[in-house]
């Protein structure tokens, strides 16, 4: 089922997103992980070709040599920062998108549309460890299928969604789901339920965009009411009409 996400801006134009599915997020991690394991390799390898012999050589002579102390470490180390580190670098890096994302045109945003910042990659990335070994990601994968957002778990506790790579700009009051109607002398059930809605979104909107959206909205809604209502400004007037 295609689920959407519709972002109103400060400009009055709201961004309409398509939600990632199950199917294009696995087959992105599956690229991702492709990579991780080939940069492992290469980590392994190195460490083989160099440090190993370090070991072995302090090791036959019976004592701890600090050399090879520092490569074990190195080592552990790396491979925590790639497996950790690899998403939070590529998401910061990368505009919300790793490798795989990228490939199958997918990016990570927050739930708000805004990009993803520190704080959200590092807590959605903390927790995918965690993810990973409930069962590789199944018990994240059922979380996103009963998610309206599609949210694994990590993206619950960062608020962040993943979305495909392309946005729709749309005129704020076709996404708050006005119709063209004709115009009389009051003000037309359309209209109402324009106002309804945005009195009920109103408290989730940017402050700029709230008031932008309210006086576009009375700007349709005045020409149409048997009197003036000049004595109440934009937000005051739908409050008043919004009224049961």
């Amino acid at each position: 089922m295609e689920r959407t996400l519709d972002v109103p801006t400060a400009e009055a134009v709201a961004l309409h997103y398509e939600l990632a599915g199950i199917g294009s997020r696995f087959l992105a991690l599956i690229v991702d992980l492709v990579l991780q394991g080939i940069a492992f390799a290469a980590i392994v390898i190195g460490f083989a070709v160099a440090g190993l012999p370090l070991i072995v050589i302090a090791s036959r002579a019976g004592v701890r040599d600090p050399a090879a102390a520092v490569v074990l470490a190195a080592l552990v180390i790396g491979t925590f920062a790639l497996f950790f580190g690899y998403f939070i670098f590529f998401e910061l890096t990368g505009n919300g998108r790793t490798p795989g994302k990228r490939a199958l045109g997918l990016r990570v945003i927050r739930a708000g549309g805004f990009p993803v910042d520190v704080n959200a990659s590092v807590i959605r990335n903390l927790v995918r460890i965690l993810e990973a070994s409930l069962g590789f990601y199944a018990i994240s994968g059922i979380v996103a299928l009963r998610s309206p957002r599609n949210q694994r778990i990590g993206d619950y506790a960062a608020g962040t969604v993943v979305v495909w790579d392309r946005a729709v700009r749309a005129d704020i009051l076709d996404v708050l789901g006005a119709t063209i109607v004709d115009r009389d002398d009051g003000c037309s059930p359309a209209d109402r339920e324009l106002i309804a809605r945005f009195l009920a979104r109103r408290d989730d909107l940017d402050v700029n965009a709230r008031a932008i959206i309210a006086t576009k909205i009375a700007l349709r809604v005045r020409p149409k009411l048997a009197a003036s209502f000049a004595h109440l400004d934009d937000e005051a007037l739908l409050e008043h009409l919004g009224r049961p």
